[in-house]
């Protein structure tokens, strides 16, 4: 799978673990360099916190495109050092 943002691939990996129709990127496959925490934080009733990331490639911001959760719930261990994306970052195969 790979995250693409304005013709940038940000992340790609062929482990991603797939919750809700979302895929959940193994952090380490994750370019960082493409972005920056942001201070949204939202509550899954069955994962828990999210924090999000604003993902940035060539001066184009896509804000709270990206979400992890820091201490997933015992239900969510899966997805724990794993990121997700949406909000313009298309997610294909």
């Amino acid at each position: 799978m790979k995250a693409i943002y304005n013709e940038q691939v940000i992340a790609e990996s062929d482990n991603t673990v797939v919750i809700e129709g979302n895929h959940y990127f193994p952090a380490d496959s994750v370019k960082k360099e493409f972005l920056t925490a942001s201070g949204t934080h939202t509550t899954c009733p069955w994962k828990g916190v999210a924090s999000y990331y604003n993902v940035t490639v060539n001066g184009e911001m896509a804000a709270d495109a990206a979400w992890y959760y820091p201490n997933p719930s015992p239900l969510a261990e899966g997805i724990k050092g794993r990121i997700a994306f949406w909000n313009g970052v298309a997610v294909i195969k």
